[in-house]
């Protein structure tokens, strides 16, 4: 038996074969995650497929294959679909097939091999060896400034230097060693001790007169055995020690004594342990939820591959429990699903309405999970414990059996293609569309703003359109129950031909503010004139608000009034924006350099250095200064990087521990928040000018969102849209939730430009320390681009380029892209080595 296998090792882009040994051919099948020898040394593969003959050599001699060592997890870690859905990835992305297989696995279980550098002692110094190359020299002067280091290491350290040849050099001049490397795994199965009874209860009577000489020891003792004496099966010691105020050594006695047995037990590490989800029935549909569940089950019914739906609901329309309805008769069926949500921010209150309904059933997958979670979360879905996985983007990769249904919620969310370019860029939804094909799975894609490409798609009847035009905010009953809790009069009308339980609210009036009038008038404020009444009036009344400004910090660039320089990041050359009061720091939003604010512009010496544009960080200030009694909280990236962060937010908010609530775009998707009256924008612009063909969409898809923030709840709402460009069509769209009416100027403009989803992009990106260099890189392989398309004729397909990137430089590199258009980009660049080049194919930025 011969087993072909991906071998996890750095840039490797072809499979191998190896033997397999006797003890493992009844056990081996394709998933199985192997530790094989490699170019001397150690590392993990991922079987592929097993076959009786093998492979043939050069010459059709039989090359002699080196065997397999043995499993790294007794199971396959990959499914038959998952390794098809990686091979699919791969092609399509043009990623390496091993980087896509190890997406799949948990961190922690996959390990990479690696090579560990150590410098001889001969290396530093003068001893009359011939001059060193500069790379030479600064592979010498890392590693003694540092120690051995592994080659993930320099390749972080030295980005842009072949310090591998530099290496091979010196360690054949005896000047470093090389030691092959590969961890084992770093998680594992959690245990932990238990103690049981063993003795009969007269037995335990009997004994405890003479337990201990001590009588504090002895009453300790007798509690151990009175308590265990009440429970049935083996207990975690941990509890043990509460409630008899035990010790490990007391537990260890008693089992001396043969009264006590200590063993030890698997559990699992549940981030819902703990949590109590009261179960809650299912509302009764109105006639617009009814037709399009009736499609959905009729759908759910069928064997036959479904077609992907596009649930198309305004805010508020009622689409999560559609996804419920279809997750019950899934796992009717005796078959799993997934639920995807763009962001960890949604995730807490997803997991609230879904483990309500199906408790004991959900578990929870994303990245702010600790290793051993996730390795848990993984190993419940493989062994089919659970019947719904809920999570953001990499929550598509959880093993589940069986699988029926594939929820994207949000689905125009950007966050669902992983960037480039140190990670396989996949794009979720579509992945997603991939997956479900090849299981036969349904796929609901759910959207008040669906992407222009899955729009498009759905009037030509590649997926089924379904709509939710009505904003249903809830049933009489629990409306009741929030107004009496909250002390107020519900603004809501029963549903047109719908059940007599159902309530409506109109979507939320949108009034557009325009800047340039507010100056005009003298107001240079960062609030309108109707923004700073509507917000004292809704604080008057005891509602809540929430401000939505797309952008951190507290400046968001820093300039010498003299010479006009703006304070920039010495690694990107892209403006520092200030966070704190005067005096505090300046931050790089692009690779996280930082600096104190200085007392002279570093330029020309002035001291007159002027701070410009507002953050969250400023709109929060001004929102104390002018509202003393306001009680705010920011939601953006700043204040939630610490795990737990999105739920304490929303959970302070939600409970009324402040009325403003002032973010990013976290605060757009898909919240509920029952108080909130007034939605405040405070620049509508922020993003509208950008040299991306999604800046228009990406724009109105967040006013959208934002605004359907406001009237959700008992009182309604209303949101203030403020704009120095009120007459933009998609402003104006916005202003009146109109997407069609968006849709149709949009896609116009992206059929007149060839732009998805008339043709489909690729992004190449090269970076480079040195700003002529990455030119000169970018130039010669335009060129080469255009010979292969003048030559092979490849039709419908163009390039564009080469240009600098919006952002130039980052983290200290220049970069240079060029953008091909075409119906299949990859046809183009596959099968040519692009060494340093970084490939996006089918970005969601040109930026």
């Amino acid at each position: 038996m011969f087993a072909e296998v991906a071998v996890n090792v750095a840039s490797l882009t072809i499979t191998f074969h190896y033997s397999v040994p006797a003890e493992l051919e009844e056990r081996l099948t394709a998933g199985h995650l192997v530790t094989v020898p490699f170019g001397g040394r150690r590392a993990q593969a991922v079987v592929l497929g097993l076959t009786p003959q093998s492979p043939a050599g050069a010459g059709g001699r039989l090359p002699e294959l080196k065997p397999i060592e043995g499993l790294v997890d007794q199971e396959p870690v990959l499914t038959p679909a998952q390794l098809d859905l990686a091979r699919w990835i791969s092609q399509t992305y043009l990623a390496p097939l091993i980087e896509c297989l190890t997406l799949m696995l948990p961190p922690g279980l996959s390990k990479k091999a690696d090579v560990l550098y150590t410098l001889a002692p001969t290396a530093v110094g003068a001893d009359g060896r011939p001059p060193l190359q500069p790379n030479h020299q600064s592979l010498i002067r890392l590693l003694d400034s540092r120690g051995p280091l592994r080659g993930r290491q320099i390749d972080r350290a030295l980005p842009r230097v072949n310090w591998r040849a530099a290496a091979e050099a010196l360690a054949r001049r005896g000047l470093l060693t090389k030691q092959s490397v590969l961890d084992p795994p770093s998680v594992r199965a959690k245990h932990v001790r238990t103690a049981r009874l063993a003795a009969t209860l007269q037995q335990v009577e009997e004994a405890k007169p003479r337990l201990s000489r001590s009588p504090v020891k002895a009453a300790r003792l007798a509690a151990v055995l009175d308590f265990l004496a009440g429970e049935f099966d083996p207990v975690d010691v941990s509890w043990v020690y509460a409630e008899a105020r035990c010790s490990l050594q007391d537990l260890k006695d008693l089992a001396e004594m043969g009264l006590v047995d200590l063993g030890e037990a698997e559990v699992w590490r549940d981030s819902l342990a703990g949590q109590e989800f009261v179960p809650v029935d299912p509302p009764d549909l109105t006639a617009d939820q009814q037709h399009v569940w009736d499609e959905i089950a009729a759908m759910l019914a069928h064997a036959q591959t479904p077609t992907p739906l596009l649930l198309h609901g305004v805010t508020g329309s009622g689409k999560t429990e559609i996804y419920l309805r279809a997750l019950d008769a899934v796992i009717r069926q005796g078959r799993r699903a997934l639920v995807l949500v763009p962001e960890i921010a949604l995730t807490p209150q997803t997991v609230r309405r879904f483990a309500a309904r199906f408790p004991g059933r959900v578990a929870v997958w994303h990245s702010q999970l600790g290793e051993g979670e996730r390795y848990d979360t993984w190993r419940r879905a493989r062994a089919g414990l659970v019947d719904v996985v809920i999570g953001a983007r990499s929550a598509l990769f959880a093993p589940v059996p069986d699988l029926g249904l594939i929820v994207l919620d949000e689905e125009h969310d950007e966050a669902y293609k992983q960037d480039p370019p140190f990670a396989v860029p996949y794009h979720a939804r579509e992945a997603a569309v991939e997956y479900a094909r090849q299981l036969g799975a349904a796929l609901v894609l759910g959207s008040a703003t669906p992407d222009i490409v899955s729009y498009y798609r759905a009037r030509q009847g590649e997926y089924r359109l379904l709509q939710l035009p009505q904003r249903i905010m809830g049933h009489a009953k629990r409306i009741e129950e929030q107004a009496h809790k909250y002390h107020v009069a519900a603004h809501y009308r029963p549903v047109a031909d719908g059940p007599s339980q159902a309530q409506m609210i109109d979507l939320p009036p949108v009034e557009v503010v325009d800047l340039r009038q507010e100056l005009r008038a003298g107001n240079t404020s960062i609030f309108s004139r109707r923004l700073q009444a509507a917000l004292a009036e809704t604080l008057e009344r005891g509602e809540q608000a929430i401000l939505f400004l797309n952008r951190r910090g507290t400046a968001t660039y820093v300039f010498c009034r003299d010479c006009g320089q703006a304070l920039q990041c010495a690694r990107c050359e892209m403006p520092l924006t200030q966070h704190g009061a005067a005096g505090g720091e300046l931050v790089c939003h692009h690779c996280g350099y930082r600096r104190g604010m200085p007392d002279k512009c570093p330029h020309c010496g002035s001291q007159r250095i002027r701070h410009f544009g507002a953050g969250t960080e400023k709109l929060e200030a001004a929102v104390r200064a002018q509202f003393p009694r306001a009680e705010t909280l920011r939601w953006d990236q700043d204040v939630t990087r610490f795990r737990g962060a999105h739920e304490l937010i929303l959970n302070q908010f939600a409970n009324q521990q402040a009325n403003v609530l002032i973010g990013t775009q976290m605060i757009a998707k898909g919240l509920d928040l029952p108080l909130v009256t007034l939605v405040g924008v405070i620049s509508a612009d922020v993003g509208l000018g950008l040299p991306d063909y999604r800046a228009g969409e990406r724009t109105f898809q967040v006013l959208t969102q934002v605004a359907g923030r406001a009237g959700r709840g008992l009182l309604g709402g209303r949101v203030i849209l403020q704009t120095y460009n009120p007459e933009h069509y998609i402003i104006q769209a916005a202003a009146r939730h109109d997407y069609n009416e968006f849709f149709m100027r949009e896609i116009q403009h992206r059929k007149d430009l060839g732009y998805p989803p008339f043709r489909r992009l690729m992004r190449l990106v090269y970076r480079h320390a040195s700003a002529e260099r990455a030119e000169a890189e970018a130039g010669a392989t335009f060129k080469q681009l255009c010979a292969r398309l003048a030559r092979e004729r490849i039709p419908a397909t163009d390039l564009v380029g080469p240009t600098p990137c919006f952002f130039e430089k980052i983290a200290g590199e220049y970069r240079w892209q060029v953008i091909v258009r075409s119906p299949d980009p990859a046809a183009l660049v596959r099968g040519i080595l692009l060494k340093g080049w970084h490939i996006d194919v089918d970005p969601v930025s040109t930026l």
